[in-house]
């Protein structure tokens, strides 16, 4: 196959946007994820939404400060009501919440999943500079390994293409097929590696499972991504000729809890920090890395590569190091936001302090943020957010509704502290008042962001 060269970067100047999930008004606990250890530990335990929303936002104002480029992406309308009915519920929208709650809750609390808010599985993003066409690719996961994930695809799709729709030339790609074949959670199991923001990297696809078979499964877990879903998106994307590397992750890790790769190995740029235990073929397939790294750039992958008998599976699981974020700081330098859980054990502590800040690598400073309540769901820093590297001109054809300065910031978090509630447990789902309240409150939302006729109420 002929390679497919990149185009030369006629811009310069393209810098990362992170575009975090603002946490929606029915945040709460479903444990709908069978693999995801904290989200079955909280199963159906008493949430509050107003917390779960001002922690997000301060997260977003932390990076917005550090960075000056932070975008964020609204909540999708919940409950889903269309699947409720589709469901066989029928009646008015009061009763057909009665109705499931009586007769199925497990159906209600799919039609509640706060899992949206998790953009890192809104879509992989493949940047301009990549490939031959020189546009932006972005294709919205289908998320088909889970139901309630399953629903999020018919919302995200049509607003990532009114967000992006403005930058020229710019490719939204709909959601692979659902089913078993293409079974694709977005950027959760993608990373992409380049010397600079702005030069052609390499796109690491790291899958769980083949519908072909002959690979090591998880024994306790499900592996969710496929092999065939990732080589599907790289084939939209036109990654070709040495751009794209499949790497299974390890079953070993998925079986641990974590359920997607970004939650045992995260990059920036040309360096990454992963645990040893991340990959099915371990070093091996570190050094297949670094190869296809230098093959495709002609510069060499930092790695920092974690022990496991200085942080086990469990730890990393448990403290969400690998899910932390890196930010490039208008100031210079890189810094790492970590989860203050990760401050709380004295093994990653002393690991995130005392090796990885001095160590020859760009991390130039540490923060811990409280995402508490999103980790009690099984979501860190980076599960928050989706990275989208733009030239300035792309960056101009963002819908600017969703681009953080402190005002909207402000307005923001007056809108989360009078609407939405400091305690939600599974009973109040059934609760017609709540599906009121929520509806007001996204009424409002969409307006700040500059969105109308938003979600399928306001129609």
């Amino acid at each position: 196959m002929k390679r497919s060269e990149p185009t030369a970067n006629r811009e310069a100047g393209t810098q990362e946007y992170n575009f975090d999930g603002l946490i929606g008004p029915t945040h709460n606990y479903g444990g709908l994820s069978p693999g995801n250890v904290a989200s079955e530990k909280s199963r159906r335990r008493p949430a509050n939404p107003r917390q779960a929303a001002l922690q997000g936002l301060a997260k977003m104002r932390l990076a917005h400060s550090l960075t000056g480029r932070q975008a964020l992406l609204p909540p999708l309308e919940r409950p889903d009501l269309a699947f409720l009915r589709r469901s066989g519920f029928t009646g008015n929208d009061a009763r057909v919440l009665e109705k499931c709650a009586r007769q199925a809750p497990d159906l209600l609390a799919i039609a509640y999943s706060a899992s949206s808010m998790w953009t890192a599985n809104a879509a992989t993003v493949r940047p301009s500079i990549d490939g031959a066409d020189g546009k932006l690719h972005v294709t919205s996961a289908n998320l088909s390994a889970q139901t309630h994930r399953s629903l999020e695809p018919e919302a995200t799709s049509p607003l990532l293409a009114r967000l992006f729709s403005g930058i020229p030339g710019a490719i939204l790609h709909p959601n692979l097929p659902q089913g078993n074949l293409f079974g694709d959670e977005g950027a959760a199991n993608h990373m992409r590696l380049a010397p600079e923001h702005g030069a052609p990297g390499l796109h690491v696809f790291v899958y769980g499972r083949s519908v072909a078979g002959g690979l090591a499964l998880p024994h306790r877990h499900p592996a969710r991504q496929t092999l065939e879903a990732s080589q599907a998106v790289a084939r939209l994307h036109g990654l070709d000729g040495g751009r794209a590397l499949f790497l299974q992750q390890n079953p070993k890790a998925i079986d641990a809890g974590a359920f997607h790769n970004d939650v045992i190995a995260v990059n920036h740029l040309g360096f990454l920090l992963v645990h040893e235990k991340a990959f099915a073929g371990g070093k091996r397939d570190i050094e297949i890395l670094q190869k296809a790294y230098r093959q495709a750039t002609g510069k060499t992958l930092s790695v920092c590569e974690v022990p496991a008998r200085k942080i086990s599976l469990a730890t990393a699981v448990e403290t969400y190091l690998f899910n932390s974020q890196f930010l490039d700081r208008q100031a210079g330098g890189v810094c790492l936001l970590a989860a203050r859980e990760c401050r709380a054990n004295a093994k990653v502590r002393a690991f995130l302090e005392n090796t990885l800040l001095p160590g020859d690598n760009p991390v130039s400073e540490v923060r811990y943020v409280d995402l508490r309540q999103s980790m009690r769901n099984g979501g860190g820093p980076a599960c928050l957010r989706l990275r989208v590297a733009l030239t300035p001109s792309e960056a101009k054809g963002v819908h600017a509704g969703v681009l953080l300065h402190e005002e909207r910031l402000q307005r923001l978090e007056v809108l989360v502290s009078r609407h939405y509630r400091d305690r939600l447990t599974f009973s109040d789902l059934a609760d017609p008042r709540l599906l009121l309240e929520s509806r007001e409150c996204l009424d409002e939302l969409s307006g700040i962001l500059d969105l109308p006729q938003l979600y399928r109420f306001q129609a």
